[in-house]
């Protein structure tokens, strides 16, 4: 994940158990001074220019943890707003994306104004950068009011559209990052929804109207989860995030190649939950299945999921088209019975 962001050195501190004020695995009191050595042997000695931390970290964290290290810190929030930033391309997605830094950097601003300080020497008696700081946090203030009203007519908009769309059935394409569920949308929609091997190629909801014998509806690609989904982004994508919520039907899909994968599906589900979407018909999708080495049987693999899932699975590979017509009559058969709930008397 930190090679996106063109990061060239990474360093990875586990946090267990946590010593709150600079969220390490110390257990004892001495081991202050393995933090010393630590900063003097591996940080110094490999040049390491920047510290990444898998979890949130408070401004004071941050600010003792840059102290002792003498290096830039990164928090796993931090790091995936970079990302995000790359990656978005429409205005929409940008603004969103812009709502979740200035909100992520509110508090943080005496943390910043402390590495200009350092570099010029002080202003005097009165702090840091104090009527510096000030000032900024008013114009942040007043930038993130100013991004959410633009965000509230765009999502306004895009809630009417929503409406306009009818009773048509809404299938849903959800999961971890980097599945497959682009792909999977351009296969199933013969359409050219843009598709990369990236972590976060989608940011923007893109929604087609798919006949499957006959029987029309709408299919949705949304944003990717991750493991521990920053609130901001949560806030900040509401609206994109929405479409998940108006869904008839979701297709779950999970890179079954992944060494991590039980782990994303954990952590989509416990995403959805937040969300509020809760107890909607599910087709779970274990995609990438050509990856596996040969050892594994795929009959196997179906008995052993059998046991877990209380949804209907395929295991596909959207690369291939194994099974993809399979999927296809999956995805028909649970569409044609929420159809006929809606509209009883349908001819289809």
């Amino acid at each position: 994940i930190w090679r996106i962001t063109g990061l060239l050195l990474f360093l990875f501190l586990r946090n267990s158990p946590i010593l709150s004020m600079y969220l390490l695995s110390f257990t004892k009191i001495r081991d202050y001074f393995i933090l010393k050595k630590f900063r003097i042997v591996v940080i110094k000695y490999n040049k390491i220019s920047y510290a990444i931390f898998d979890d949130e970290l408070s401004p004071t964290q941050l600010r003792n943890l840059e102290r002792e290290l003498k290096v830039r810190i990164l928090d796993r929030t931090n790091l995936i707003l970079d990302i995000f930033a790359i990656r978005a391309k429409t205005s929409y997605a940008k603004t969103q994306v812009e709502l979740a830094q200035y909100q992520y950097l509110l508090p943080r601003l005496t943390r910043m104004w402390t590495h200009l300080e350092r570099q010029r020497g002080g202003i005097g008696m009165r702090g840091p950068g104090e009527k510096e700081i000030e000032t900024d946090r008013r114009l942040i203030r007043n930038k993130i009011s100013a991004l959410k009203k633009d965000l509230q007519k765009i999502d306004k908009q895009m809630s009417v559209q929503r409406k306009n769309r009818g009773k048509i059935i809404k299938v849903v394409l959800v999961g971890y990052t980097n599945t497959g569920k682009s792909t999977l949308m351009n296969i199933l929609s013969k359409s050219d929804v843009f598709a990369e091997n990236k972590l976060f190629a989608t940011l923007d909801t893109t929604t087609r109207k798919v006949v499957i014998n006959n029987l029309p509806f709408l299919l949705s690609d949304t944003v990717g989860f991750i493991r521990k989904l920053p609130h901001h982004l949560v806030e900040s994508f509401k609206s994109t995030l929405d479409e998940t919520r108006d869904a008839d039907l979701l297709i779950h899909i999970t890179d079954i190649s992944h060494s991590s994968h039980l782990e994303h599906i954990t952590s989509v589900k416990a995403t959805l939950q937040e969300l509020g979407v809760t107890n909607k018909p599910t087709i779970t999708v274990f995609n990438k299945i050509d990856l596996l080495s040969e050892e594994f049987n795929i009959n196997e693999l179906n008995q052993l999921q059998i046991a877990k899932e209380n949804s209907p699975f395929i295991f596909i590979s959207a690369k291939t088209g194994f099974n993809i017509p399979e999927l296809k009559e999956m995805i028909f058969l649970k569409a044609r019975e929420l159809h006929f709930e809606r509209y009883p008397y349908s001819t289809i």
